[in-house]
């Protein structure tokens, strides 16, 4: 089932099918006259008198071919209510009886600019599906046309929210692909098809890696017959070399936590450990469609952690890209290795301005926030701030939390620089940061985002129908339209 969104230029009609009206929170009946005939108003308004209008949508079925939406604008509503208000109409699309919807622009007596667009972008948000393995498909397709003369949204604006959506899709095309089709080497070829964006591409494979020395990303993937990558995606929309805003993502495209088994149960879910390279690519792909006036880069690490004759054991000792050491006393604590890697390696190859890491690192997180937040850790404040704002404007939320050099001592390691876990017990989302702040090497900004009780839902969320949820596209977009651009 798809959406497909038309901007036709066409006036108010009342001879319109599946109509969608929008009236202020205590609208005034007799505007909605000039919008309906005398009959549909008649009917409407007998209707109205028993309804709760203090509902957000309401809809009237007039008869076997027409059906009457009211949407209520809030006088307070904020850009992620309308977007939310979008996400909730998805609900009432009826895909197979219904195949067109006309959604009349010149009721909307609203002063945010690209109302419409922000309601279109929810909309289309929650229409996603990932059914490619369905034998039978739904193929229907429901056409929802905007018409009127005011709101309209402008060519750049339209490329916006295409853009998002799309960077948001191939995101969760990412996640939700299984094990067996989305391996290393299949995501690197499938990154590399973004050169037609204008995206520079670089793929460094094992025997590229083994010579810059990154053992402890080459360590974790070491039991997989598939092999290891690090890809750097370079978007230079800048007119000047002013440095580059980077982000790097942790892409574990499956995560058995290798001998230190995870339990069977939900280990199917381990698909997902890649989400956060997701997330940086689909952002790479959103900024390129929309020709941001940025330089940014996105690299990932691409690695599979499985059992074999061949793989990491605990208590094995690597020597990471930066020159430090690791102890790696749980197999299952991979990701922050991979990192360690990608963010020393950002940092001396990029300089960039800041770098923001994004991984489903630590089940800890989920005991500290569910759900709700991710976690943010930083060593920097304004960078930080930054984020929060973001964060809340897109409804993408993140919670701070703390690093201190207390923590160091419980992943100092009487045999390397450092163990890979803290074998105390506590605080595991907190040293898994403080593991990572040691590879940040010349005090670049740096912040960490936790996003793994973020980056899929069995349940669905305002903007997601279940699954992979591409948190963190529309977030780190959002940071750097306010900040950057």
């Amino acid at each position: 089932m798809t959406i497909q969104i038309n901007y036709k230029n066409i006036g108010s009609k009342k001879d319109l099918t599946n109509l969608v009206l929008f009236v202020d929170e205590n609208f005034n009946i007799n505007s909605l006259k000039k919008h309906l005939s005398n009959l549909e108003f008649s009917y409407i308004s007998d209707l109205l008198k028993n309804s709760d209008l203090k509902k957000d949508l309401l809809y009237f079925e007039v008869n076997s071919k027409k059906t009457v939406f009211l949407v209520s604008i809030k006088k307070d509503i904020k850009i992620s209510d309308i977007e939310n208000l979008g996400a909730k109409f998805h609900s009432y699309i009826n895909y197979d009886k219904k195949k067109e919807y006309f959604l009349n622009s010149d009721t909307i007596n609203n002063k945010i600019k690209n109302f419409v667009g922000y309601f279109m972008h929810g909309l289309k948000l929650k229409s996603y599906e990932f059914n490619i393995y369905k034998s039978k498909k739904n193929k229907k397709t429901v056409f929802v046309n905007v018409i009127g003369n005011k709101n309209k949204i402008s060519t750049q604006d339209h490329l916006r929210f295409k853009a998002l959506e799309e960077g948001s899709f191939f995101a969760r095309d990412l996640v939700s692909e299984p094990g067996n089709v989305l391996h290393p080497d299949e995501y690197a070829k499938r990154i590399n098809t973004l050169k037609k964006f204008g995206l520079k591409i670089n793929i460094y494979d094992e025997k590229k890696l083994k010579k810059l020395g990154m053992n402890a990303l080459l360590g974790v993937g070491q039991g997989s017959i598939r092999g290891s990558y690090l890809v750097t995606m370079e978007w230079n929309g800048a007119k000047n070399s002013s440095t580059p805003l980077a982000f790097v993502g942790k892409g574990v495209c499956f995560d058995t936590g290798g001998y230190s088994l995870k339990p069977a149960k939900f280990m199917e879910d381990m698909t997902y450990d890649m989400a956060g390279s997701a997330t940086v690519v689909g952002l790479m792909k959103n900024l390129a469609i929309r020709k941001a006036k940025i330089n940014a880069v996105g690299v990932v690490g691409l690695v599979e952690n499985m059992v074999s004759g061949n793989a990491q054991r605990p208590g094995d000792i690597v020597k990471s890209y930066s020159g430090k050491t690791i102890e790696v006393l749980n197999t299952d604590a991979e990701g922050r290795l991979v990192l360690a890697d990608a963010l020393t390696f950002t940092e001396k190859k990029f300089k960039p301005k800041f770098m923001i890491d994004l991984a489903t690192l630590t089940g800890a997180i989920i005991v500290s926030l569910g759900s709700e937040y991710a976690g943010l850790f930083s060593n920097d404040d304004k960078l930080s701030k930054q984020l929060l704002e973001a964060g809340d404007k897109v409804e993408e939320k993140l919670w701070r939390m703390p690093l201190h050099k207390n923590f160091d001592k419980l992943i100092d390691s009487k045999n390397a620089d450092m163990q890979n876990i803290n074998y105390v017990g506590g605080a595991g989302s907190i040293t898994a940061a403080q593991f990572l702040q040691r590879f940040i090497l010349n005090k670049t900004p740096w912040a960490h985002l936790d996003i793994a009780g973020m980056a899929f839902s069995k349940y669905g969320g305002a903007l997601n129908s279940g699954g992979a949820t591409s948190y963190g596209v529309r977030l780190l977009n959002q940071l750097i339209e306010d900040n950057y651009e």
